[in-house]
């Protein structure tokens, strides 16, 4: 998604607007209809053409209402768009798709597992990933920043649950593919998003299958051997967990490394001012978080007639939160279309907000903190080396490419292309 600075006052009629539309997070200015519906319609309802319907709320209080109720809404229907009408059948089984209490029996053994405190021992083996991605920016060439980090996550993801090497790239492609089904670069024929699900659902039902029986420290070993309601989870319920840990891991962080490096090369006095005080890293890396809010949106369905900024929503309707609209709400962050890389308070919701506040965010903070350390201590610069290209999804504010240059500081080709020829087995770490 274009991550616009819209004037106050922009001419456009939200009502005209489809905001499920996959193309107009690709093409077109969200932010810009985000703000006149803060202004002016911050509780709008859409029918689509097919005659389904939703309300956008956009205002970050109601957000956070919408996000924290499970009294009032729940998510156990379904949480993204693409589910919309239809009751999604890992209702009640997968922890995104619960609610308390079968959520909080879900979620509390995964927080205790993927805590920062855990994360911290991941940290030798982060750093040498982000030495190796950072690598080619050795050669002088044009490298395309944000292709680069879409395989990031899988590194350690990938290793955290115990998935074997060589089908990384091809886990990577169907979380893409089950995002943005729509986008032509991730198409595989029609009905992309079923047969998406349909392989990721039955690579890891055959996981589960080939390792039974077997030692297993890893995060499906983990939830293989978790208990709820007094007995072990279910295999659908397993391959269901598995699923959601994988998505959410993969289109969040590789998006919030694109457009918070695309932040510095638009603003570049605010990645000198980093550079200058490395202090300020742990607010940058949440002001980049703030400013490219990868999930973009969460639904839940109202439980019975609500109320939010006025308006009344009957019973068993869909409401949309839009995270990225609501880390733009001048209510809550001042100058909200400046970034800052000093930005205090922020108390941005990219993780979401209540109960389902993103079981990941740890390990991603880590990932980042890591990241933007190295890129700090070795890059002076980074120029914009070609167009950018932003992904067709409802769902996750991406960027598919974004080529750059860098401008290396003294010393970093010989750091960076020694990781880069060491080669050989990372630092090892499990759960």
């Amino acid at each position: 998604m274009r991550l616009t600075r819209p004037a106050e006052t922009p001419a456009l009629d939200p009502a005209e607007t489809d905001l499920a539309d996959p193309r107009l997070y690709a093409t077109g200015d969200p932010h810009a209809i985000w703000l006149t519906m803060r202004e002016h319609a911050p509780v709008l309802r859409q029918t689509l053409a097919d005659g389904r319907s939703f309300w956008s709320v956009v205002r970050y209080h109601d957000v956070n209402d919408v996000l924290r109720d499970h009294t009032r809404f729940t998510s156990e229907r379904g949480t993204l768009l693409s589910t919309l009408a239809v009751d999604d059948p890992a209702g009640g089984k997968m922890m995104a798709a619960s609610d308390p209490p079968r959520h909080t029996a879900l979620r509390e053994p995964l927080s205790r597992a993927m805590s920062m405190r855990a994360m911290r021992r991941w940290e030798p083996r982060i750093r040498q990933m982000v030495l190796r991605l950072l690598a080619p920016l050795t050669e002088g060439t044009p490298w395309d920043l944000a292709e680069a980090a879409a395989s990031f996550p899988m590194a350690f993801t990938g290793t955290l649950m115990g998935l074997p090497e060589p089908d990384w790239p091809r886990l990577t492609r169907l979380t893409s593919m089950a995002v943005a089904p729509t986008d032509s670069e991730f198409q595989e024929g029609r009905g992309t998003l079923v047969a998406a699900h349909h392989e990721l659902f039955e690579y890891f039902a055959d996981h589960l299958r080939a390792t039974a029986g077997t030692a297993d420290d890893s995060l499906v070993g983990f939830l293989r051997g978790m208990e709820i309601e007094g007995r072990r989870l279910r295999q659908d319920e397993i391959v269901y967990n598995c699923y959601s840990l994988l998505l959410g891991a993969n289109v969040t962080t590789p998006h919030a490394i694109a457009g918070t490096v695309l932040a510095f090369i638009e603003e570049p006095g605010q990645y000198a001012r980093l550079t200058a005080d490395p202090a300020l890293l742990t607010r940058a890396v949440e002001e980049g978080l703030r400013w490219s809010s990868p999930a973009n949106h969460f639904m839940r369905y109202t439980r019975r007639e609500t109320e939010l900024s006025g308006v009344r929503i009957p019973a068993g309707e869909a409401v949309v939160a839009w995270l990225g609209s609501a880390n733009r709400d001048r209510r809550v962050f001042a100058e909200p279309f400046a970034f800052d890389v000093g930005r205090s308070p922020n108390r941005h919701v990219a993780f979401g907000f209540g109960p389902h506040y993103c079981v990941g965010a740890p390990l991603a903070r880590v990932a980042l903190r890591i990241l933007f350390e190295e890129i700090v201590a070795n890059v002076g610069q980074f120029e914009q080396a070609g167009p950018v290209e932003h992904l067709a999804s409802n769902f996750v504010a991406g960027i598919k490419h974004l080529p750059v240059t860098a401008r290396l500081l003294d010393g970093a080709a010989e750091r960076l292309g020694a990781a880069h020829a060491a080669g050989g087995p990372l630092p090892e770490a499990v759960l």
